[in-house]
């Protein structure tokens, strides 16, 4: 892996977060090697000046300022948004793990979001935090899939972290984003995680930006035979497939019992919050 990486030094690690279900984020790295095709975060090269690449560097913040558990106290906090905090760097840096020894004292509502079996290194602190949940993306089975869009951890390791984190009574949510259409089976992963995952997230494919094409191009040459559908999705801006699977996805858990959060309008979430 020939990531360029350096250190930078920042006032305070926790800033004001504009997602809809968090009061606050921590990003310990700016940058993530996983070099998601599909990330929304490679916007973040806008403010970051870097030449490379998204997903060709890394950087691993310092920062003396504690944590304020004042601050956090009684809120919602999210790790991470526009990066993975256990991305390959941290278990040489380990900046999430210092992270974590001071949430674990703190009241906090904590959300840790991660693609990396090496969030098992920290199962100790995870067990002795208050009121935690961790999900972990998934969205196919296909391993080859998966190596096709991600840098992360397969699919099999994934798996296995939501069952040894169930397995420990830490709160496992298998989170299905992004849902490619026609190729995401949404049912498949349900029924080969159900015993060991405590909640489902789903989250539909959102292409813009400089990625949009990329994955357009990729749908073009590995499957063809749903450009159509990505065509009238994507370019003519039609919500009908989106407007169909959530029903589905909704009827599928109410019948299962499966407790699950609909994100598919992410947007409409976030300017919600921000009339609050």
């Amino acid at each position: 892996m020939n990531i360029a990486e350096r250190k930078i030094t920042v006032k305070d690690l926790v800033t004001k977060s504009n997602l809809p279900a968090s009061d606050y984020v921590i990003n310990p790295y700016v940058g993530c090697p996983h070099a998601c095709k599909y990330c929304y975060a490679c916007f973040m090269k806008r403010f970051t000046n870097h030449s490379e690449e998204w997903g060709d560097f890394i950087d691993i913040k310092l920062c003396d300022k504690p944590i304020s558990s004042k601050k956090l106290q009684g809120k919602s906090v999210f790790l991470s948004s526009v990066t993975d905090c256990y991305n390959p760097f941290e278990e040489k840096y380990r900046n999430t793990r210092g992270i974590l020894e001071q949430l674990v004292s703190i009241d906090c509502e904590l959300n840790i979001s991660t693609k990396s079996h090496l969030i098992l290194r920290d199962i100790d602190l995870l067990k002795q935090c208050k009121n935690l949940k961790v999900s972990v993306s998934i969205n196919t089975l296909d391993e080859q899939f998966r190596k096709d869009m991600d840098n992360a951890s397969s699919i099999s390791e994934r798996l296995e972290v939501l069952r040894i984190l169930h397995t420990n009574g830490i709160y496992s949510v298998l989170f299905m984003s992004p849902i490619f259409p026609k190729i995401t089976d949404f049912k498949a992963i349900v029924d080969n995680s159900k015993d060991f995952v405590d909640e489902y997230w789903f989250e539909n494919l959102n292409l813009r930006g400089s990625y949009k094409q990329t994955i357009l191009n990729y749908i073009n040459n590995f499957y063809p035979q749903f450009m159509e559908l990505y065509n009238d999705i994507y370019i003519n801006g039609n919500m009908e497939y989106w407007n169909e699977l959530a029903i589905e996805i909704e009827r599928y858990c109410n019948k299962h019992s499966i407790k699950h959060i609909n994100y598919f309008y992410h947007k409409d979430l976030v300017q919600a919050k921000d009339k609050l």
